[in-house]
């Protein structure tokens, strides 16, 4: 069971980064837009279709998933494990972020800068490299 649940494990963390990855290049297009206009009420959609069809339910599964490869494996007790932990703590605080400013471009309040969200974009791309660098290597 356990190789089952590492391969829903794989397919929901793909899953998850790939909308993590995806979700602040369209708020960098929806700077652009007039709030109101055709195009902004696209992006809004957009966002908020990626986040709650496909973002939060893959980050849900990727966490139970993991805890539960975690408790069976026990990978609890390792050094690499507690630094990715910490990683994917960090992770999901920028999806609750990612996920306020969701609400805020809804509500035409967005007051972030294309640059801030260009600069944000990478923040999840470096995180799962150290995630993926922990996972593999098990360095400590």
């Amino acid at each position: 069971m356990y190789e089952w649940i590492k391969a829903l494990h794989v397919i929901a963390v793909i899953s998850w980064m790939a909308g993590m990855l995806y979700l602040p290049r369209l708020f960098v297009y929806h700077c652009e837009a007039e709030p109101g206009s055709k195009q902004s009420e696209t992006f809004k959609i957009m966002e908020w279709r990626l986040l709650r069809v496909i973002i939060n339910p893959a980050m849900i599964v990727t966490w139970l998933a993991g805890l539960y490869m975690a408790w069976a494996a026990p990978w609890y007790s390792s050094p690499w494990f507690h630094a990715k932990f910490v990683l994917v703590l960090i992770l999901s605080g920028v999806h609750g972020a990612f996920s306020r400013w969701v609400k805020d471009f809804r509500a035409d309040r967005n007051t972030r800068s294309q640059k801030f969200y260009r600069i944000i974009n990478e923040v999840p791309t470096v995180l799962m490299i150290l995630i993926v660098v922990l996972v593999i290597v098990k360095p400590f």
